[in-house]
């Protein structure tokens, strides 16, 4: 393992929230550094940054405001704080400075880099919910290039998968129309170890039906910032606590996605089951799952698939960087369509589509295999060292 030394940074993003940081950096130094983030995960520890080291390359990994918190978690606000990353690894005079994005990280980088490109005034100046957020105040230095790893298509986007459309009361997780209830045997389920095989018929009507459960939330959301700006509007203490009042939004059974038991959609390598466990059958009746607590600003800037910014393959129309998307094959979150989708959506000329024995955080595929990282490595190291100043 390389000799490294580690800094640790505390940062002021440019609207005044703190957020931390750590740089690794090779005893011999480093001409480029690689930066690791995501919008909900503490990520010092990632895999990926001790073979990075070895690669000759430094290593910054930050947090955002939040970090393993997705109740306020705005993606507009986010940027700023990838905006205090990239503004203080500038001045460290790096000769480049190249993002990696893995999973919900590759829609946030896709995202900085986006606004940044833009010129000052065009930038987002409001979150959905209508909250300020002023990126044209802030200093947004370009990226000289992106991986992404495991990229899946937002966190919008992905709620919108495996969000379970047979929920029929928002307040109440038991309610279920039976003729969408993904594991109901009358739908096709079997539980494992036998194939599930949903017909195509379902399988449409699933997906309106889940993008129909989403745009009830939105309104349910919307409804909850209106009130909150009606009482913010009129006078006294008792309207004044009203508007500071915060809404909680429980959004039950977010463990549903079809692809986790019928692996005939969309096929590649992947286990049976979900991130978030073999049996979601089960777990999407459970803790967890994406978005189950958050509040309605946090739902229309992250997890709402129609009121999002944050969109890997809208926003990587503005990704000209040199580019690398790295899809593992084993994956349940990023599957084979949407990795072609977002990298047919990168408009860089110099970019390359790599696939990658692993599951989705960089495990083995088979037991006593080479990890995902392990492999993820070798070609990220092969696509910096043809790009950029790496030590040998």
């Amino acid at each position: 393992m390389t000799a490294a030394w580690t800094e640790a940074v505390r940062l002021t993003a440019s609207d005044g929230a703190k957020i931390s940081g750590l740089l690794r950096e090779p005893a011999g130094g480093a001409g480029t550094v690689v930066s690791i983030m995501h919008p909900r995960e503490d990520v010092a520890h990632h895999p990926l940054v001790p073979l990075l080291l070895d690669l000759g390359v430094a290593v910054w990994t930050q947090t955002t405001r939040s970090p393993n918190n997705d109740v306020r978690l705005l993606h507009e606000q986010a940027l700023l704080d990838v905006a205090a990353g990239q503004s203080f690894l500038e001045d460290r005079d790096f000769e480049a400075r190249v993002a990696l994005g893995h999973s919900g990280g590759a829609t946030l980088f896709a995202f900085y880099q986006e606004q940044a490109a833009l010129r000052a005034e065009e930038r987002l100046s409001d979150a959905p919910d209508g909250t300020l957020v002023d990126l044209a105040g802030a200093r947004m230095p370009l990226l000289d290039g992106a991986v992404f790893l495991a990229p899946h298509p937002g966190q919008g986007a992905l709620l919108q998968r495996v969000i379970d459309p047979s929920v029929t009361d928002e307040s109440d997780p038991w309610s279920t129309e039976p003729s969408l209830d993904p594991f109901d045997p009358a739908n096709g389920f079997r539980p494992a170890p036998e194939p599930t095989r949903y017909a195509p018929e379902f399988v449409a009507r699933y997906r309106a039906a889940q993008a129909a459960r989403v745009r009830r939330i939105d309104e349910l959301a919307a409804s909850a910032i209106a009130d909150t700006e009606r009482h913010r509007a009129s006078d006294g203490v008792e309207a004044r606590r009203r508007a500071l009042r915060p809404t909680i939004m429980t959004i039950f059974r977010t463990d549903a996605d079809l692809r986790s038991v019928d692996l005939s959609l969309d096929p590649n390598r992947r286990p049976y089951g979900s991130l978030f466990g073999r049996r979601p059958d089960l777990g999407n009746f459970g803790f967890a799952g994406f978005g189950r607590i958050t509040t309605p600003a946090a739902w229309m800037s992250t997890w709402s698939a129609t009121t999002t910014r944050a969109d890997f393959v809208r926003n990587a129309a503005s990704v000209t960087a040199p580019s690398l998307l790295v899809e593992l094959t084993g994956d349940q979150a990023c599957f084979p369509a949407d990795a072609r989708e977002m990298y047919g959506a990168l408009p860089a000329t110099d970019k390359k589509h790599v696939r990658v024995p692993g599951t989705h955080f960089g495990g083995p595929l088979t037991p006593g295999g080479p990890t995902g990282s392990e492999l993820s490595a070798q070609h990220i190291g092969r696509w910096l060292r043809e790009r950029f100043p790496v030590a040998d």
